[in-house]
């Protein structure tokens, strides 16, 4: 699966989550249009089908991107000599 970019996932996380507080609801309640559309983005983007669950993968995603890569040549974690 291809993976964004963490800035780019970043980014949509930001929005979704700036658009789901201010966005007025339509008439029943459903989430208004930019909502729904950075909701279906993200879904996109992290390889799900619910934005839930594609809320908690891009952060999954953006946690993982923040921890440091290995050094070449170096053991695997939790691996001792």
């Amino acid at each position: 699966m291809l993976m964004p970019h963490p800035e780019v996932l970043r980014r949509l996380l930001e929005e979704y989550e700036a658009a789901a507080v201010d966005e007025p609801a339509g008439a029943t309640g459903e989430p208004g249009p930019r909502t729904r559309d950075l909701a279906y983005t993200l879904c996109v983007s992290t390889g799900t089908r619910d934005v839930t669950r594609a809320l908690d993968a891009a952060r999954r995603q953006l946690a993982d991107a923040l921890e440091p890569a290995p050094a070449p040549g170096a053991a695997p974690a939790g691996v001792a000599d």
